[in-house]
């Protein structure tokens, strides 16, 4: 038996389209449902490694583990992984295929649509209903030719569409309405409903502009949906998400990031913020490293491109300094690299071949190559023999005689290295700090007396979303709108 499939699409980026399927997920798991989320093509510097030895888009498996499935390539076929200003790394079904500049890639996706087809079967032939999501926003009629992330996947795989705008944004009447008049008309027609997200204030205040819309498209507009509160708990699909976020937190520990034009895998962050005793700050571009009890270096997609951005704002200074005076420095795979002595691309996998000199923390140095290692990981701590759950996601070999004193240890392999003064640290190691004994004992007295479970209240803010979902939508209607 083939499962149901509704496609959820946008007015624009950042409308809540991953949070909503994520707690559509959940809400039917609840009810019985085998769910699967699918989004055909995603482009995030946030990925997460599957059960089947790829990667997908990091809001994809948060999806999966709403629907209680272990994440799968087949999820997200297509993720484009941004490496410059003018082009990507194309991964497919859960591997990296080579980088494309992104004219090259807009003329070609159209070849990948028999995979993401594929994919889509695969899941629909294994669940009782999978929740699609689109890409960016649905009324990108310059990007309609060769589309596999919207329409162009909608129309192949024959699905209903669900149109979301943002009330938060303004003009939301404007943006539902006016989606319909600027698609083809073949496109308009495969939407079933609309659904206005994120509103606060008396829903009975919005009853005139929801029968406007549903008068003005002709189909129901379902919603509108409250603002959930609790979503920045979990982990954020892009780095939208950053954007105007400096301090999070206020507890006296200060953990200060600087945001790296490539940043990846930035949800290392989540379990921190979410620690009373500490404050964790994105230092943006324009601004000095303040000082901090820990800097963080995070995962970063281009390593040498983002060490010489760091190196043009002056971070490396301000970082140099600080750890001369006594600050702990933390790398996380891209950083981890940054804190060597070279990093080496010989091979111009990340853009022009080239070496970069590190920032001298760490007696070790990195040759980038084109393998990649992805695996899911269990390590212990050399730090503080605490055991880890964590993955591997990244390219290059680093070696040195800093290796000698290892951040950690998965099975008999070392990972990662510790300066002689204990005060740096590298490690290839993503979702360390989702560790409840790790943490805090990294930590020391910022958390103490912490009773945070950093899973637990992942589980729970999901059951929460599932929850506000079930009062806020007719998730019966919805059931029925899906073929």
């Amino acid at each position: 038996m083939t499962a149901k499939s509704i496609m959820f699409m946008g007015t624009g980026s950042d409308v809540g389209k991953s949070l909503l399927v994520a707690g559509l997920a959940r809400a039917y798991a609840n009810r019985g449902l085998r769910v699967a989320p699918f989004k055909p093509q995603n482009m995030s510097n946030n990925a997460a490694v599957t059960a089947d030895g790829g990667e997908i888009g990091r809001a994809q498996a948060l999806q999966a583990r709403a629907a209680r499935r272990e994440p799968v390539t087949a999820m997200n076929p297509v993720l484009l992984k941004p490496e410059q200003e003018s082009g990507a790394q194309v991964v497919v079904r859960g591997q990296r295929v080579g980088s494309m500049p992104a004219r090259e890639y807009w003329a070609r996706r159209g070849e990948l649509m028999p995979q993401v087809l594929a994919a889509h079967a695969e899941l629909a032939a294994d669940n009782d209903l999978v929740l699609v999501e689109g890409a960016g926003s649905a009324s990108e009629v310059n990007l309609r030719a060769h589309d596999i992330a919207n329409f162009g996947f909608a129309e192949a795989a024959d699905l209903p569409v669900v149109l979301i705008g943002d009330i938060q944004r303004g003009g939301v009447i404007a943006a539902l309405v006016g989606t319909f008049a600027v698609v083809a008309p073949d496109d308009a027609a495969r939407i079933v409903a609309t659904l206005v997200n994120k509103f606060q204030g008396d829903p009975a205040l919005f009853e005139d502009g929801r029968r406007y819309i549903a008068e003005r498209t002709g189909v129901p507009c379902l919603g509108p949906v409250p603002y959930f509160a609790d979503a920045g708990r979990l982990p954020a699909e892009d780095v939208l998400a950053l954007e105007g976020v400096w301090v999070t937190g206020t507890g006296e520990y200060r953990i200060v990031v600087p945001r790296l034009p490539r940043i990846a895998n930035f949800d290392d962050l989540d379990p921190l913020r979410l620690e009373p005793g500490v404050s964790v700050e994105i230092v943006e571009p324009g601004r000095p490293v303040p000082p901090a009890e820990l800097i963080i270096l995070p995962g970063s997609k281009a390593t040498r491109s983002d060490l010489a951005a760091l190196r043009q704002e002056g971070w490396d200074i301000d970082i140099l300094a600080q750890h001369r005076t006594g600050t702990r420095v933390l790398g996380i795979c891209g950083g981890y690299q940054m804190l060597g002595t070279l990093v080496s691309d010989p091979e111009g996998i990340e853009g022009v071949p080239g070496i970069s000199a590190g920032l001298g923390l760490l007696d070790v140095a990195t040759v980038l190559g084109p393998r990649k290692e992805l695996r899911a990981e269990h390590a212990v701590s050399a730090l503080t023999g605490d055991e880890l759950a964590g993955y591997h996601m990244h390219m290059g070999v680093t070696s040195g005689p800093g290796l000698a004193r290892p951040f950690a240890r998965v099975g008999n392999e070392a990972d990662g290295a510790i300066s002689p003064d204990g005060l740096v640290m590298g490690t290839y190691l993503h979702g360390l700090f989702a560790a409840d004994g790790f943490r805090r004992a990294f930590l020391g007295a910022a958390a103490e007396g912490s009773d945070l479970r950093y899973e637990q209240v992942i589980e729970a803010t999901l059951d929460g979303l599932a929850a506000h979902l079930e009062r806020s939508l007719d998730l019966d209607m919805l059931l029925e709108l899906a073929r």
